[in-house]
């Protein structure tokens, strides 16, 4: 089984991963944000590092999804393939950060990749506002995210209402401003509860 969270920049997914992880013995796929060789030249000239970035990111994502769909056991992504596509690449393209040429190609591939592959079978999004996504980057403190514009913030929350809104699979939608899922074992039970209702229907 595939399980897959969503959310924007300092949503709180790769905590809320790991809580999932241990409450369920779920395996872990998580972003692999650190070991990213483009990740801080990125934020420091998005123009020239947005194709680059996001090339990187959807090779990575790829080949974890075609890895999961070999597993026998449930594995819960911390971040998926879809929201490089259809969220932070047309973002930057938008913003024009991302060239035309650079995002048809982009996009080509991304088509060609999601021929092969399906939905999660369960999709949590991690819904917040910018305050409290700058909150929450501010508080974990990574040189590299210290840099980024709130107009950029913004423009990745947009994209992920207008994703979500459209999302034809499961879904399960947390609030991430007044859900405090790591602090509160009362919405981390809420949260929970959700997940059993969807996949096993405990409370259906």
């Amino acid at each position: 089984m595939h399980i897959a969270i969503a959310g924007n920049i300092g949503s709180g997914k790769t905590t809320l991963t790991k809580m999932l992880v241990k409450r369920y013995g779920w395996t872990p796929q998580f972003e692999p944000v650190d070991v990213n060789p483009y990740l801080a030249d990125f934020y420091a000239d998005m123009s020239r590092w947005s194709f680059n970035l996001q090339i990187y990111f959807l090779n990575k994502r790829f080949r974890d999804v075609v890895e999961i769909s070999k597993r026998t056991d449930t594995i819960i992504q911390d971040r998926t393939i879809f929201e490089d596509a259809r969220i932070f690449a047309p973002n930057l393209h938008d913003q024009g950060y991302m060239s035309d040429r650079d995002f048809d190609n982009y996009s080509e591939l991304f088509d060609l990749m999601m021929s092969l592959v399906g939905l999660p079978d369960l999709m949590i999004y991690i819904r917040s506002t910018i305050p409290n996504l700058i909150h929450q980057i501010e508080k974990r403190g990574r040189d590299y995210e210290q840099t980024i514009r709130i107009d950029y913030l913004t423009g990745l929350n947009k994209r992920y209402e207008e994703w979500i809104s459209q999302y034809k699979g499961k879904l399960i939608i947390v609030d991430g401003d007044t859900t405090k899922f790591e602090s509160n074992p009362q919405d981390f039970k809420r949260v929970t509860d959700m997940i059993d209702a969807e996949l096993f229907g405990l409370f259906s």
